[in-house]
C-alpha cells in the first residue's frame, strides 16, 4: 500500500477512535488532531485551587466561607497549597447554628478554614506516608490510614489529588474544627 495513503488511513482511524471515546477520556491531553476540549482534570490543572473548587459545583459553602473570611486572594496566590476541601455535604453536617455562628465571626471562620490548608503540594501518596500534617493555622492534623483509606483528623478523604495550577485538592467528608 502507498505510504501516504496508509498515513491518511491511520489518521482517520485515530480521529474516529478519539471521537468515539470523547465522553470517556480522562487524560489531560485530547487526541491528536481533534478539537476535543480538555478533560475536567486538565482544566483543573490550569485553574488555581479556588477556581477549581468553584467550577466543580459542589463546594458552594466552602467558596462562600472563603469569601466571608477574606481568604480567596490568599488561596489564589502562588502557593503551592494542599486544600483538604469539605464539600457541600460536609458543611451540611454542621448544625445550622454552628455554621451561622462561624459565618458571623470572620476571625473564627478564617481559623477554621486555615485548618484545611497545608503549605506545599502534598499528594495522597505523600499524605499516606506521614502520621500528621501541619496546617497553615499552625495546628497538626493527624493522618490515619485504614484499609487503604486516608483520614485527616476525623474527616475521611473521599476524592484525592485534584491537581491545580497552585496546588492540590483532596475532598473530605467533614469540616475540620479546632481542637
Amino acid at each position: 500500500m502507498h505510504k501516504g495513503l496508509l498515513n491518511r488511513l491511520l489518521t482517520v482511524n485515530l480521529l474516529v477512535a478519539c471521537s468515539l471515546l470523547s465522553g470517556t477520556l480522562t487524560e489531560a491531553r485530547a487526541c491528536p488532531g481533534s478539537s476535543q476540549a480538555p478533560s475536567p482534570k486538565a482544566e483543573a490543572e490550569t485553574k488555581d485551587v479556588v477556581d477549581t473548587a468553584i467550577s466543580a459545583g459542589k463546594f458552594n459553602s466552602l467558596a462562600k466561607a472563603l469569601g466571608t473570611a477574606g481568604l480567596v486572594d490568599v488561596l489564589k496566590g502562588k502557593g503551592p497549597y494542599t486544600v483538604f476541601a469539605p464539600d457541600d455535604d460536609a458543611f451540611a453536617k454542621l448544625p445550622a447554628e454552628a455554621l451561622n455562628s462561624l459565618l458571623a465571626d470572620k476571625d473564627k471562620l478564617a481559623k477554621v478554614l486555615k485548618l484545611h490548608v497545608v503549605g506545599g503540594a502534598v499528594t495522597a501518596k505523600k499524605v499516606a506516608k506521614v502520621s500528621s500534617v501541619k496546617s497553615i493555622e499552625g495546628e497538626s492534623l493527624a493522618v490515619k490510614k485504614t484499609d487503604g483509606k486516608i483520614a485527616i483528623g476525623d474527616a475521611n478523604v473521599i476524592a484525592a489529588d485534584i491537581k491545580c495550577s497552585n496546588g492540590v485538592i483532596h475532598v473530605i467528608d467533614k469540616v475540620l474544627l479546632p481542637q
